[in-house]
């Protein structure tokens, strides 16, 4: 008999640890067909066996104790190893939770050139994610139609991609009747987020009217349906947040964090998402990036991508844009306003706003951990913020944390990236529902 270690309601652990045994006379055809029909101890479990596990709540590591796996999802953890299930050996390696970015987009164009099945395409964008340990993505708008049919994998244990959440078009409009329309037509689709922007481009465009955006807020609100908002300035923030927003989708980036934000921020409980790789995107490429040469980054690189953001004409551009320079300074004043909010215990979720051009999924997931430490986030920070805060803020209950009844999406690492947030580069492989996925 093996020893469970986490909290189950009796009946699972009458379930789980057995009711004991038939007489020895007795024959299975003997037997009441309720007791025949009972698995062994361990029968169609998975156990993951001699890992050191962070299970994402924030506890502390555990080093002698082993993840247990049933159709899918996490059963939870013993010291020994049921009898009849089936081992999968991690030892000397690590467990942590897949990680959920709470700000991504699904385009479809991120799969291998030669996919040209519309479906396919969304498929190679969710398992490219999924290769660098990205294993749910809330895509905040832009995605083909073909995703919302993928969306309904998040509930089968087959799945072999990303989950995915999705917010529909993003809801825009230069009156409150264009704004209007665009966020009833994706309520109709049931969408899991409405997404809002509200932004100039740095004084090149106009902003949404506040009239059509408080007409997108009625309508989500009427709906039940969470609003993500785009955001650059800080009294856009601020504005937001007192409308309703459910999400700050972006850093501020015009100017520091007001006392007043950061309390109203604590007020509402709603979470605040950095997407510092979204600035490095907009004016990296005036030159090569080193990461270029990155072999983790070229183990899934899509090539042709790397090739149009390399051509000369494109850099040469990017180091002549007004923008770009504006943007690399907004990168600075993000991290400073990151290192506030940290301060303050406002929570952060992790997120990239990867998926568009020049912004590679997967890769961009692991800049971002970085620029999050230079911010000041420890590795453990950064780690709950990419698993059970990210899951949290985006109202996902069965995923971000390694606990009895939720999905065992996790990855397995050869270092330890409590210590050292870089060691998440040391993918060994990926679950997901329990089920190592093809990298």
């Amino acid at each position: 008999m093996y020893r469970i270690v986490c909290l189950f309601p009796a009946f699972l652990l009458f379930i789980a640890c057995g009711a004991g045994s038939p007489e020895p006379a007795q024959t299975e055809a003997d037997m009441p067909a309720a007791v025949a029909e009972t698995p062994l101890p361990g029968a169609g479990m998975v156990v993951f066996k001699g890992a050191a596990i962070w299970d994402g709540t924030g506890g502390a590591t555990k080093f002698n104790q082993h993840l247990l796996v049933k159709d899918g999802r996490i059963v939870g953890y013993s010291e020994e190893v049921p009898d009849g299930a089936d081992i999968v050996d991690v030892g000397g390696n690590w467990i942590v939770p897949g990680f959920v970015n709470a700000h991504g987009h699904i385009t479809g164009n991120w799969a291998p050139d030669d996919i040209t099945d519309p479906t396919e395409k969304v498929i190679g964008d969710l398992a490219l994610y999924a290769r660098y340990g990205v294993t749910s993505v809330i895509s905040l708008g832009g995605e083909p139609p073909e995703a919302f049919a993928l969306r309904a994998m998040n509930s089968d244990p087959s799945i072999s991609h990303a989950r995915l959440r999705l917010a529909g078009e993003v809801a825009v409009g230069d009156t409150p009747q264009e704004a209007a329309a665009i966020a009833l037509a994706n309520i109709a689709k049931g969408v899991d987020w409405i997404k809002l922007r509200v932004d100039d481009n740095l004084g090149t465009g106009e902003k949404m009217p506040w009239d059509a955006v408080q007409v997108v807020m009625n309508a989500a609100k009427a709906a039940e349906i969470p609003v993500a908002t785009h955001i650059f300035y800080m009294d856009d923030a601020a504005r937001l947040l007192a409308m309703g927003s459910g999400l700050i989708a972006h850093s501020v980036r015009d100017r520091a964090i007001t006392d007043d934000f950061v309390q109203a921020m604590l007020d509402t409980a709603v979470c605040y998402v950095p997407t510092l790789t979204r600035e490095v995107s907009t004016f990296v490429y005036a030159s090569r990036p080193a990461w270029f040469d990155d072999p983790f980054f070229l183990e899934a690189a899509k090539q042709s991508e790397i090739d149009r953001v390399s051509q000369p004409d494109f850099m040469a551009q990017v180091a002549a844009s007004p923008s770009a320079a504006a943007y690399k300074l907004a990168l600075i004043q993000a991290q400073d306003n990151l290192r506030v909010i940290l301060g303050s215990g406002v929570p952060v979720a992790f997120g990239t706003d990867s998926g568009p051009g020049g912004r590679f999924p997967g890769y961009f997931e692991h800049m971002e951990f970085e620029l999050m430490a230079e911010a000041g986030m420890t590795p453990r920070e950064i780690l709950l913020s990419a698993t059970s805060v990210a899951a949290n803020c985006v109202h996902l209950d069965d995923v971000g944390t390694l606990e009895a009844g939720k999905w065992a999406d996790f990855i397995v690492l050869t270092q330890d990236p409590t210590r050292d947030i870089k060691a998440t580069r040391s993918i060994k492989s990926v679950y997901i529902a329990g089920k190592e996925i093809a990298r």
